[in-house]
């Protein structure tokens, strides 16, 4: 059967939601120029329609667009993916290609979540999870915390006495996953070439009551991890599908921050700041205060802004200054990094990004063929190939 024609409209709409300019394309799909035409010249032919693709060419801009092939088929554009509620307040920092990046890792997850839903429902265990939505805004926060608190059955003090923010993460997680939430951590397309800043997106809530996923993105200091979990649970509690940024703004995020930081860090147990302090006194006693029970000490001085024991400025001053910290251990990190040979084990890596609730899951249904290896790997997000090495089997 004959394949049906490009439409160059979806030529150009592909590049252009994947945030690539005309000039970065080119480069991207090595699409060089002729005697007669530049790179650039020939790219905007074929999504004029002057000239036509080819099919290895088709294959290049299909994974650089970050698009099934399947799209450049379509009769015309699809429309704009559904992130869910913008909960985020960006003030221009978001470029177009922050975005686009942003809704191809929104489309992915919400496709992986998808093929998982409809196995669980084939496997006849998709219990409708009760608390998806249970609550709402007006019920106030201490509602709120009260009911996600009785559901997890989550210890602060077991948290706190973690070794590392990493384990205090790592058993906060293990509590969310057991009620039926999967939690993964993703920051970028593969590749640290699509990092996506945190200020542009911290988090992400899908509220599905038979599959809901809360997505992390592990860019982020791994202090802020376990609050972003609680921001993201919240949403889910209140039955919200979207994204969230790292200024809290607008009334929603506010809310479920204040859950957050009241589940972590309950108003009872901050020290007041003595009238009078100096920035750096304070500065100081947050940084130990956080240190000391794995907690972002950016939350902490959010917890003490809403409080009102710290006015807005040094508020902003203080979060300031800890976002230049955690940027200078991460650059640090990466100059060591580059001084070592090799590097952390692929599936390592990739098992603690999954998480252990959807690797099991995937395992079960395998053993018990309701997966096929291919729809194992898309909802793993690995190569089929890959599926049994990083699941065990």
């Amino acid at each position: 059967m004959k394949m049906p024609k490009i439409n160059p409209q979806i030529l150009k709409w592909a590049r252009e939601t994947a945030g690539l300019t005309i000039e970065e394309a080119v480069k991207k799909i090595v699409l060089n120029g002729t005697k007669d035409t530049t790179a650039t010249e020939r790219l905007t032919k074929l999504e004029s329609g002057e000239t036509e693709p080819t099919r290895s060419l088709l294959l290049k801009m299909a994974k650089q667009y970050h698009r099934p092939l399947i799209t450049f088929y379509m009769s015309s554009p699809p429309r704009q993916g559904d992130r869910g509620q913008d909960f985020r307040t960006l003030s221009g920092l978001a470029s177009n290609k922050a975005n686009a990046w942003l809704d191809t890792l929104i489309r992915n997850v919400q496709a992986r979540q998808g093929v998982l839903q409809a196995a669980l429902e084939d496997e006849e265990e998709s219990d409708t999870l009760q608390f998806i939505g249970s609550m709402k805004m007006e019920d106030g926060v201490p509602a709120v915390l009260e009911s996600i608190q009785n559901t997890i059955h989550f210890n602060l003090s077991e948290f706190c006495s973690q070794r590392s923010p990493i384990e205090a993460f790592t058993l906060l997680r293990e509590k969310v996953e057991a009620i039926g939430v999967f939690v993964l951590l993703m920051g970028d397309l593969g590749s640290h070439h699509t990092k996506i800043d945190p200020e542009i997106f911290r988090g992400f809530a899908l509220a599905n009551n038979i599959a809901p996923f809360v997505i992390i993105n592990d860019q982020d200091s791994r202090a802020a991890w376990s609050f972003t979990l609680l921001h993201e649970l919240t949403h889910l509690w209140l039955g919200q599908t979207g994204v969230s940024g790292a200024r809290p703004e607008k009334e929603i995020e506010k809310f479920c921050n204040d859950v957050a930081s009241e589940f972590l860090l309950p108003s009872n147990e901050l020290i007041t700041i003595e009238r009078g302090q100096s920035y750096e006194e304070i500065y100081l006693y947050i940084n130990h205060f956080a240190n000391s029970r794995n907690l972002s000490n950016s939350m902490v001085a959010y917890k003490l802004f809403r409080r009102g024991q710290i006015d807005k400025a040094i508020w902003s001053r203080l979060n300031e200054a800890f976002q230049k910290l955690w940027f200078e251990s991460q650059t640090n990190k990466k100059n060591k990094n580059k001084d070592r040979t090799g590097g952390p084990d692929y599936y390592i890596v990739r098992r603690q990004r999954v998480g252990t609730a959807l690797i099991n899951h995937v395992q079960r249904m395998m053993s018990g063929g309701i997966l096929t290896t291919t729809k194992a790997g898309k909802i793993l997000g690995v190569k089929a190939q890959n599926v049994h090495s990083l699941i065990g089997l």
